[in-house]
């Protein structure tokens, strides 16, 4: 008898438990809908600036994807070493630092003009999420449009040179160069697997709550 009681008593603090997890699960789903909306919102804004779009012209000049946007995405040309080189290459700006005859060159290349459409498109997929809070439908595409979006950001780790450690030399020959060696670039890149994730998870949630509300 007591045996059964205490079983009872257990059966009904996990049920208690569950329920309660079961009442914060739309919370949980709308911080995650409200941290890739700020994520979202906070890097699409950022490509108006300068720095931003110089920094992102490694993944769009190297990508099958996208690199039809730029005018000067698959031209070659020799460094100072005379190494054939992609000429992007040639003019980088630094983060921080303001180049004349570089951002003249990004101009031409239309770095700036196609930063601007691709941070107006994140803010948009970062608003169509932060939606999924009160219309599941347009939650439900932004979701779809994230896991996607992060899927074209992963291939950067197949297309761009940039997100491996080079192999530069120096007193020393470099120990760790190449795949699997990430370069910041990579790591932030690989990042976005949890952006899919998230998005793939948006996506179901707010489908499940568009079939629901249509079967009442």
């Amino acid at each position: 008898m007591h045996v059964n009681t205490f079983v009872k008593n257990k059966h009904m603090q996990n049920s208690r438990l569950y329920n309660s997890l079961l009442r914060f699960d739309s919370y949980f789903f709308n911080f995650l809908r409200i941290s890739i909306f700020i994520v979202m919102a906070w890097i699409g804004g950022l490509k108006a600036f300068q720095y931003e779009a110089d920094g992102i012209v490694p993944f769009v000049a190297n990508s099958p994807l996208m690199s039809f946007f730029y005018k000067n995405a698959g031209n070659k040309v020799m460094n100072e070493d005379q190494k054939l080189v992609s000429e992007y290459t040639l003019y980088k700006n630094p983060e921080g630092k303001v180049v004349k005859k570089n951002i003249e060159w990004h101009a031409e290349n239309r770095t700036y003009t196609f930063s601007y459409g691709l941070g107006t498109m994140i803010v948009v997929i970062g608003f169509l999420v932060l939606s999924g809070i009160w219309f599941p439908k347009i939650g439900a595409v932004g979701g779809a449009l994230t896991f996607l979006m992060s899927l074209v950001t992963l291939s950067f780790l197949i297309t761009t040179p940039e997100v491996y450690v080079p192999n530069l030399g120096g007193d020393y020959p470099t120990p760790q160069y190449g795949f699997p060696y990430l370069s910041g670039a990579g790591r932030l890149v690989l990042k976005d697997i949890i952006m899919m994730a998230g998005g793939l998870v948006l996506f179901s949630d707010s489908l499940k709550k568009v079939i629901t509300s249509s079967g009442r």
